[in-house]
């Protein structure tokens, strides 16, 4: 498996009730087609190998025999494809009828596993004809099959098997498999379809993978159950902690048509989560009733056949956008505020230069101010021209403020940087890092001398991804008292600010028109003299590279642990046509360069909320030794180019 993707599937194929003989020819050639599609796993839907509807036929030899030697003729004929296949059945065991599913692979019947819960409610009557499984240890039918709870092991993939109603019930046997190590969870079902139960089932099966930190396939019955009380509508679900990542169109079978579903689920991601969360237990001590079974499976290594989202820290759906942006927003001015309130403050200090950041900055306090009911004039924003500053840029920092009613204040810092650099003996024609760093440092001493003045709170304006890259002036706009945008990266801060643009829309058309532009203008830190025609000359993603990809690096360099090399393989897929191959290894070599390089900084940010499951706080989430040596994450890049 390359960097730990497998392709899973799950089927609803044409069905023909008591019919065996066709039943497990539909099985047969599902499989072949999921073989053919890389599939190493395909999950059929309860007793599919008889069809769920057999009523009282369950209790005919004939229909069980003929069931039972079906389960071999579908290990016979597969046994050249290299597909798991887990289809239902019953079966007598120890003169009961269970209802069953069985694990095959390449000829072999690896393990069968009986339905634990049978429900006798409503439209179910399975008491009727089935027992309900109570462990019992270890039993072997036909002297070599094990029969019980299992976990299914082979080269890699750890997943187990429920049925139905096992999924329903408080405490489902899925519960005990991921204890034990199962990654993947089988569902074979036949869910009757009754109004509002689709959204309740997809919703179950989402849940459910997000509770056991696993993926979960979910197969159901479709169309060719006997429809003589009920209908089935073949909703077959695949989803992946929490995430739903595949869904079958319900009463999408016709008279000749079999349905299969198909996901990549990505088992390191899985693994990432389960470590990262100390209070997800495995290998219970004592529970010897479940078995083990390890077998060895020649798994095909796949290119991931799934959305990856170049933003992974944006919502892809508007309407999601729009609610993670609102959440998002009252997050930091909850943050804010409640910082205000414990040292009775009633003044904040921000450097609004007319950039994405300090906007967002200030959208953020003016939440928090309305919500404490303090006057917006105690937003003192002050901009603050230098060597690099644009018309463009300053005009849209004096809108902004004039626009919601702040106080503004403009200082030149171009004679006190230049009395420095007379100083320090600097010349002003180097425009090297010390006549960068030396107007980012003076604008922040003005800052904090201001909020002495006035009693108030520097705003902290600087991004998580300049965080992570370093782009930030140590003891410069590295410092504030408050930084509310300490964990938004730079992806974000534009959507955030393109939805301030949108919402106040209604409200002044120039403050949104400002808005608007600032999301337009390049992101710069406008340190060195603009162009002749007076544009920003110095453009931060030309030196550092894009922040889309830098976003995407650090979302799965942090939040999972991947190593660079998945993470470049990820990064091929998601910015296909936008990227290259070379640039996205130069800047993801550029990436942990400057990673590794700049913790020093992070080790000494200020205090800000936490809004998103990454997070650079050193008191936190991110604890990095400054010292630590990147060779290790180079080489496993420079491993792609092999």
């Amino acid at each position: 498996m390359l960097d730990g993707f497998i392709r899973v599937g799950a089927a609803s194929p044409m069905l023909k009730v008591a019919d065996v003989d066709y039943n497990i020819s539909r099985i047969i050639s599902c499989a072949k087609e999921a073989a053919d599609s890389s599939c190493s796993l395909l999950v059929f839907p309860e007793l599919s190998i008889t069809g769920y509807t057999c009523a009282d036929l369950f209790s005919q030899n004939a229909l069980l025999a003929k069931a039972k030697k079906g389960m071999y003729e579908i290990a016979e004929q597969t046994k050249d494809i290299n597909t798991i296949i887990v289809a239902g059945l019953p079966l007598v065991v120890s003169d009961k009828l269970y209802n069953c599913a069985c694990v095959i692979y390449k000829g072999d019947v690896i393990g069968i596993v009986p339905k634990t819960n049978i429900p006798n409610y409503n439209e179910f009557y399975e008491m009727r004809h089935f027992t309900p499984y109570e462990d019992k240890g270890l039993i072997y039918i036909d002297d070599e099959i094990c029969f019980g709870r299992s976990v299914f092991n082979c080269s890699g993939l750890s997943f187990a098997v429920e049925i139905c109603e096992d999924l329903w019930v408080p405490s489902s046997p899925s519960v005990d498999y991921v204890k034990h190590g199962a990654k993947i969870i089988c569902n074979l079902s036949c869910s009757d379809e009754i109004i509002g139960k689709a959204r309740f089932r997809r919703d179950l099966v989402k849940m459910q993978s997000a509770k056991l930190m696993a993926a979960y396939i979910y197969a159901d019955s479709g169309i060719g159950e006997s429809t003589q009380d009920l209908v089935f509508a073949g909703h077959d679900l695949i989803a992946e902690n929490g995430q739903l990542l595949a869904e079958s169109k319900r009463f999408a079978g016709g008279t000749q048509d079999d349905v299969i579903i198909y996901s990549d689920i990505d088992l390191e991601r899985l693994d990432s989560d389960r470590r990262r969360a100390n209070t997800y237990i495995t290998d219970v001590a004592g529970d010897d009733y479940i078995n083990s079974l390890t077998f060895t499976a020649d798994l095909p290594d796949i290119k991931p056949d799934r959305k990856i989202s170049p933003t992974p820290f944006v919502p892809r759906s508007d309407k999601d956008l729009e609610a993670r942006c609102e959440d998002i927003l009252n997050m930091q001015a909850a943050g804010l505020l409640t910082r205000l309130k414990a040292i009775n403050c009633s003044k904040a200090v921000i450097g609004l230069s007319g950039g994405l950041d300090s906007t967002l900055a200030l959208i953020v306090t003016i939440h928090a101010f309305d919500r404490l009911g303090l006057g917006r004039k105690g937003i003192i924003t002050v901009n603050m021209p230098g060597f690099g500053t644009t018309s463009r840029t300053r005009n849209n920092a004096m809108s902004l403020a004039a626009e919601y009613g702040c106080t503004l204040k403009e200082i030149s810092i171009s004679d006190s940087v230049m009395q420095h650099f007379k100083d320090i003996e600097h010349d002003p024609d180097v425009t090297d890092i010390t006549y960068e760093n030396s107007q980012a440092r003076e604008r922040t001493q003005i800052l904090m001398d201001i909020a002495n003045q006035e009693g108030g709170l520097v705003i902290g304006t600087g991004d998580m991804s300049e965080l992570a890259l370093g782009w930030a002036t140590y003891n410069g706009d590295h410092m504030s008292m408050y930084g509310v945008n300490c964990s938004i990266p730079k992806t974000l801060v534009r959507y955030l600010v393109s939805y301030e643009a949108q919402r106040t829309k209604s409200i002044s058309e120039s403050l949104s028109t400002a808005l608007a532009d600032i999301v337009d203008t390049p992101v710069s830190p406008e340190l060195l003299p603009p162009t002749e025609d007076g544009k920003i000359s110095q453009k931060t993603e030309e030196q550092v590279g894009p922040y889309e990809l830098h976003d995407f690096f650090l979302y799965y360099f942090i939040r999972f642990g991947f190593t660079p090399s998945k993470i470049y393989r990820l990064a091929l897929i998601a910015f296909d046509g936008k990227y290259d191959s070379d640039t996205i290894y130069k800047w993801e070599e550029v990436f942990i360069r400057r990673f590794f390089a700049q913790q020093f900084k992070r080790s000494c940010v200020p205090d800000g909320p936490k809004v998103g499951t990454v997070s650079l706080s050193p008191r936190g989430d991110w604890r990095m030794p400054t010292d630590a040596k990147r060779d290790l994450w180079l080489e496993d890049l420079k491993s792609v180019k092999a």
